[in-house]
């Protein structure tokens, strides 16, 4: 009896293990900026101005939902949309959270913040960009092309990249 009870456990263990889903995901990315954290996190913070510096928005339009701040991105290459919410904007920690709530994204899940910190240099900033989230298809394989963790993960540090990259450009020839 002792011994049928060890086989139907460890049969029961190896199917739990075979079902476990996704994995997360994280993408993180810092930038070194040359220009003054406040002037950085003046940029950073406004919600409803993403396209002022990142170079995949077209527009990006601010609603209230009572009291939470939604924003809808228009992206620049098809049209399409990326709906987010804000979770939080703190000022002391120079702290944005938001997270997508539904749209074009190949990601699901997705929860990120973006922080501003003091650089290593003299009058110059650390940008932080951390994003957690999952892939689309969450059941297990087979998993439907576009919807697999590779793609997810491409997605976003494309787009942590290419908004770093440029928030840089923009900031740094302001002066």
């Amino acid at each position: 009896m002792r011994k049928f009870l060890t086989l139907l456990a460890l049969a029961t263990l190896s199917l739990n293990a075979a079902a476990h889903g996704p994995s997360p995901q994280k993408v993180e990315k810092t930038i070194v900026i040359k220009a003054a954290p406040a002037k950085v996190w003046a940029m950073v913070k406004d919600f409803g101005n993403l396209q002022a510096w990142h170079p995949a928005i077209a527009s990006t339009k601010l609603e209230k939902k009572g009291e939470e701040t939604h924003r809808t991105l228009t992206l620049k290459n098809n049209g399409g949309e990326i709906t987010e919410k804000l979770r939080s904007s703190d000022d002391k920690e120079m702290k944005l959270k938001y997270e997508i709530t539904g749209g074009a994204a190949p990601i699901a899940d997705y929860n990120s913040f973006i922080q501003v910190t003091p650089g290593p240099g003299a009058g110059e900033s650390s940008v932080t960009w951390v994003g957690r989230f999952y892939r689309t298809y969450k059941l297990n394989p087979p998993i439907p092309a576009g919807q697999d963790d590779e793609t997810a993960v491409k997605f976003v540090t494309g787009l942590y990249d290419g908004g770093l990259a440029n928030l840089k450009k923009v900031l740094e020839n302001s002066k």
